[in-house]
């Protein structure tokens, strides 16, 4: 069924439909400037909104998602980097023989491991440390004179820099003539099809500023968010101090092992922000408000 002012495809469940439309729409949502437009775009350089998504994309499509099977296994899913083809795609990782796979979330390996796992919650994406695109060397003109590389820093560095940084290149050109913004919007449907359409609501709650909450209502009018997903109420927990540098390292094999030492509540959705941020979580009563308003 259709769902919202643009008509993204869902399901009954209210998830979304893993499509090739759905992935047109986003693209036709993130570039419209109807919507939002001016200073709700978010900051950025000259230029970097002529093609690119609003300002919160590049924190949706950095995030990732946390499930359990049935036997008690933890899968980590994400948009994960081909070095191969310089393109994103949608993975889960988990742990097996002692060894870290990842597997593309849209194979038959990939949908069989989910299919009957519980999702727990999400993560926030880093903004500091490193990028999951490793060795990457992008010309000065690719994103609008932003490199990936130059946001690829040590775990430790505060400086601007992780996937939150390196999507912020990624999508500032996703037209249909990009094959690399492409393959970044057609991951993030696959990965949203699995973790929900909470998964999306969630994490654009996880800042104040930038335009974010307007964002938000205007992907609830558009469809691709549902008002309950919206409104949800929860409060984010701080990732473990201990474990924030193994986040930061965008390393797979060393962000599920640490998986089942967060506390995660079966009984309800986690999200997991960097403890520096987390003061600029947007509660449900002030989302409810800016929905409000959205709306006159």
């Amino acid at each position: 069924m259709k769902r919202g002012s643009i008509g993204f495809e869902v399901l009954d469940s209210g998830n979304l439909v893993n499509s090739a439309e759905n992935v047109e729409l986003l693209r036709k949502l993130w570039l419209d400037r109807d919507l939002i437009s001016g200073e709700l775009l978010g900051p950025g350089d000259p230029g970097d909104f002529d093609y690119g998504a609003w300002h919160s994309s590049c924190h949706l499509v950095s995030a990732g998602g946390v499930a359990k099977t049935i036997e008690g296994k933890f899968l980590w899913l994400e948009i994960s980097y081909d070095s191969k083809k310089d393109e994103y795609y949608s993975s889960v990782s988990f742990q097996a023989s002692g060894m870290v796979k990842n597997w593309r979330l849209d194979s038959a390996d990939g949908r069989k491991i989910t299919s009957n796992a519980k999702i727990l919650g999400f993560v926030e994406g880093n903004s500091n440390g490193r990028i999951s695109a490793r060795n990457v060397i992008d010309p000065p003109k690719r994103f609008n004179l932003s490199r990936r590389q130059d946001y690829d820093m040590y775990e430790s560095d505060p400086r601007e820099g992780g996937k939150v940084w390196e999507h912020w290149c990624t999508l500032r050109d996703f037209r249909k003539s990009s094959r690399i913004g492409t393959s970044v919007l057609t991951a993030y449907i696959s990965l949203t099809s699995v973790l929900g359409d909470s998964f999306p609501a969630i994490v654009a709650r996880g800042r104040s500023e930038y335009g974010h909450p307007e964002q938000l209502c205007a992907m609830v009018k558009a469809g691709f968010v549902s008002m309950d997903s919206a409104i949800i109420n929860l409060y984010p927990k701080a990732i473990p101090e201990e474990l924030e540098k193994d986040f930061c390292s965008a390393n797979v094999g060393r962000i599920v092992p640490e998986l089942e030492k967060m506390g995660w509540d079966d009984s309800s959705l986690n999200y997991f922000m960097f403890s520096r941020k987390i003061g600029c979580w947007v509660s449900r009563e002030e989302t409810e408000e800016s929905l409000e308003k959205s709306k006159e």
